[in-house]
């Protein structure tokens, strides 16, 4: 074949793809799969809520029961254990929920371009969901921010006076203390929940004993990716404690800190506060924490 008429059947080409792009504005779509959802919902349930053996829902199935067709959901299973003696401590089944719930979101993000995807959590599992939602938002995790619809997080041992609370102000912060970063570019998706007396997510300032406690759970399998708020909340609990005038640690008339925070502990159990999420009501609608997170989901299902 000779160079000009070559270059003739290139140029015709391109003349025939030029026309087909103006009369249609733009390149053709890529095909979407049929089984890929508008919304994909990735829950990680709490502590002792699910298994590696026996995947459960737990307290989140209350927030995505009866969400419309188009929405597809996943519960991450993983260990869901705080103690040494149940196999895993607090930190290392902390990091496998991450991990389990990243890889679920990259997997749907590879198979399904235009699917959004919102992220859900509660108590260890709004931990372990909260701080995929800060790779996300800062730039280091598995999809961009803007593929992340939605961050719905009940209970969150991470949670900053600074986080969007739906419901009645609390006081304190997370036990685990707050994420270094917070939420980065996902900030005005991510909505936290949290009820009065819930030490999980409304630690006092004041109650260092709590605190370290916290830091230490959330420390007994170091992250990496976590260093950062490691030293923030070291930082952070050391102010606190040689501060001018504090008496962290000091022993009372009655009891050394060690045995108030075993009270405090007994106490807050005792009450179910943890787990009222589906009744704690949050608007003046009457909306309870659950049945906010699944009207929100289901509007942003529906736009």
């Amino acid at each position: 074949m000779s160079l000009r008429r070559a270059c003739g059947g290139v140029i015709s080409a391109v003349a025939i793809t030029t026309g087909v792009l103006a009369a249609t504005g733009a390149p053709p779509a890529a095909a979407t799969p049929s089984d890929c959802p508008d919304l994909y919902v990735v829950a990680v349930p709490g502590t002792w809520e699910t298994s590696r053996e026996e995947p459960g829902q737990g307290m989140l199935a209350q927030v995505t029961r009866g969400l419309p067709g188009n929405v597809r959901t996943e519960f991450v299973s993983y260990a869901a254990t705080a103690m040494p003696w149940e196999g895993e401590v607090y930190g290392r089944s902390k990091h496998e929920g991450v991990a389990n719930a990243r890889g679920l979101v990259a997997n749907m993000a590879a198979k399904c371009a235009a699917t959004k995807i919102a992220l859900l959590g509660y108590s260890q599992g709004a931990d372990a969901a909260g701080d995929l939602a800060a790779e996300i938002g800062t730039g280091l995790g598995v999809v961009p921010p803007d593929r992340v619809a939605a961050v719905g997080l009940l209970s969150d041992p991470r949670r900053s006076p600074t986080d969007a609370l739906i419901g009645p102000p609390v006081s304190g912060r997370g036990a685990g203390g707050v994420r270094a970063g917070g939420f980065g570019w996902l900030t005005p998706k991510v909505r936290t929940f949290c009820a009065e007396g819930d030490l999980y997510c409304s630690l006092s300032n004041e109650d260092l004993a709590g605190r370290v406690a916290g830091f230490f759970t959330q420390a007994s399998y170091p992250d990496p990716l976590q260093l950062g708020s490691y030293m923030l909340n070291v930082q952070s609990i050391l102010s606190e404690a040689l501060g001018p005038g504090s008496a962290a640690f000091m022993p009372t008339s009655d009891a050394p800190p060690s045995e108030q925070w075993v009270r405090q502990l007994q106490d807050f159990l005792a009450s179910g506060v943890h787990q009222s999420y589906p009744r704690y009501v949050v608007d003046g609608n009457g909306a309870t924490a659950t049945s906010w997170l699944r009207n929100w989901l289901t509007d942003i299902a529906n736009e």
